[in-house]
């Protein structure tokens, strides 16, 4: 059992504001600040710099970390490159992997040829995808880049297996819709990826710490995921899965320091996996910060938070639709974490805003930088969005029905 009145205690925002936007980023819980406080406080230094104790215990910390996350999602510690977001792991590998002819070269002269190319040479992703999982692949040039129209908010298989072919390198999905809270069919997708010879990669930006990760079902080639999300850390973290038998198929991008083990004669051998992807001094204390959080979460269960966050969700969905005019983009057999709506056809700003000054109701508004998803569903000015964890409760939804009703009648 989730004793949610005990973890808001380690939430004293919760006591100025309800907060419905864990989407965006999640409320950090006081055991990981106070983490990162005694890093700066008691052994602030580098790591795999120094020989003294307290850069060999910040080290050590980092590397408890890894294994951690290692651990948490079921696969090994060399596959776990730190990050500072899903954005910049989804772009290790859009400017990484070797896709044939995919220099970014827009002369005139080659336009002709990189047309041909793109003909033999083709990515997959869904319309209901985060700009950090579109954007990445259309900057790509000589790629086709085929994106599909989801059916009630989620990719239809059989759609896929229509569209993808022999040509496919890589299809891209999102594992949870930051827009619309719908869960993609993964199993069935990653069937089709791999039986087609196609690389396959997962935007797990809404997914982990809201609900078990397991790769080994799961059957990725490469998963992305945030720390400041669900898993409730420090923002500035995130971290890369990548299968270990692509890990020489795919460039560094962020060469520098600690990412070469030799150099002679204007050549250079890379370190091993991960630390050959991780140039430069990492976000210590934000990893650090993490390293709690996965604690903490461990501490809680996933299971325990999964089928908390699913009977709050389908609370706040089942009460929502009862507000008189509401528009819900969401299939109610599969929304996770997430309510999209709109109130009245009225802007979603300007509720929000209302929302936040009248009562210090904290949800989102806008694209949520998911442009063309929401085109795909005909939604011209963006939606408003609720999105919960395991420190909200039925006294949060209860104030944002209340506050939306309000706000109904009294434009209507």
């Amino acid at each position: 059992m989730l004793n949610n009145e005990k973890i808001r205690e380690d939430f004293p925002i919760l006591n100025k504001l309800t907060y419905l936007d864990s989407a965006s980023t999640s409320l950090t819980p006081i055991p990981i600040v106070e983490a990162i406080n005694d890093y700066f406080l008691n052994y602030n230094a580098n790591i795999g710099r120094g020989a003294y104790k307290i850069a060999i215990k910040a080290g050590n910390i980092v590397d408890d970390t890894r294994e951690n996350l290692a651990n948490l999602i079921n696969v090994k510690s060399n596959e776990i490159i730190f990050t500072k977001n899903t954005t910049e792991a989804i772009n290790i590998i859009s400017n990484g992997l070797n896709f044939s002819n995919n220099n970014k070269n827009n002369n005139k002269k080659n336009k002709n040829k990189e047309n041909t190319n793109k003909k033999n040479n083709n990515i997959i992703v869904s319309d209901i995808e985060h700009h950090s999982n579109i954007i990445p692949w259309l900057s790509l040039a000589n790629v086709e880049v085929k994106i599909l129209q989801s059916e009630n908010y989620q990719l239809n298989p059989e759609i896929l297996s229509e569209k993808i072919d022999k040509h496919t390198k890589l299809v891209a999905i999102t594992h949870i819709s930051n827009s619309f809270g719908s869960k993609q069919d993964i199993k069935s997708i990653e069937k089709i990826a791999h039986d087609n010879g196609s690389l396959l990669l997962i935007d797990g930006a809404q997914s982990i710490g809201h609900s078990k990760i397991d790769i080994k079902k799961l059957k990725p080639d490469f998963m992305a995921f945030p720390g400041h999300k669900g898993l409730m850390g420090p923002v500035g973290t995130g971290f890369l899965y990548m299968k270990e038998e692509h890990i020489e198929k795919v460039a560094p991008t962020n060469l520098g320091g600690g990412t070469i083990v030799d150099y002679e004669n204007g050549k250079f051998k890379l370190e091993d996996s991960p630390y050959r992807f991780e140039g430069g001094t990492l976000n210590i204390a934000g990893i650090i910060g993490l390293n709690n959080a996965i604690n903490y979460i461990n501490k809680i269960k996933i299971d325990n938070i999964e089928k908390y966050s699913d009977k709050l969700t389908n609370y706040m969905h089942n009460n929502l639709k009862e507000i008189e005019n509401i528009e819900i983009y969401a299939n109610p057999s599969n929304i996770h974490n997430i309510v999209a709506f709109n109130l009245n056809n009225l802007n979603p700003y300007d509720i929000s805003k209302i929302l936040d000054e009248t009562n210090n109701i904290c949800v989102r508004s806008g694209f949520h930088c998911a442009i063309p998803a929401l085109k795909s569903y005909n939604i011209s000015e963006g939606t408003i969005r609720a999105s919960l964890h395991c420190y909200n409760n039925k006294n949060d939804i209860d104030k944002l029905i209340e506050n939306l009703d309000e706000i109904s009648r009294f434009l209507s």
